[in-house]
């Protein structure tokens, strides 16, 4: 009996990590588009990716690279309001969650996405 709740346990784990790296892949894929998307994110019109191939100029903002070390609050806050978040009072970076551009789970997927960047 011990041995068969041992396995019901380690079936409902495994299959909660299962979900859970598949709606990772999912918000990853999901904030790659709005990255991508001229009338969502359109990070792509000012950003170059280190390791990702995109199609945009990417030469107005600096290069994405090494953002997998990036804590992801630090990520969101630059995302939802870059003026906050570094201090700073020139930028062309739209503040697009303050500006109601990007919706809370639309920001997050970005992160996600963000977060895959080497």
């Amino acid at each position: 009996m011990k041995l068969i709740k041992k396995l019901l346990i380690a079936s409902a784990i495994c299959g909660l990590s299962f979900s859970s790296s598949f709606a990772d892949a999912e918000l990853v894929k999901k904030g790659e588009k709005i990255f991508n998307t001229k009338n969502l994110g359109n990070c792509l019109a000012c950003h170059a990716v280190n390791g990702k191939a995109i199609d945009g100029p990417g030469s107005m903002g600096p290069e994405l690279s090494g953002l997998q070390y990036w804590p992801e609050d630090a990520l969101y806050d630059i995302v939802y309001n870059i003026y906050e978040a570094k201090g700073i009072t020139n930028t062309s970076m739209p503040a697009f969650g303050k500006a109601g551009w990007l919706s809370d789970d639309q920001i997050k997927a970005v992160v996600a996405y963000l977060k895959t960047i080497k």
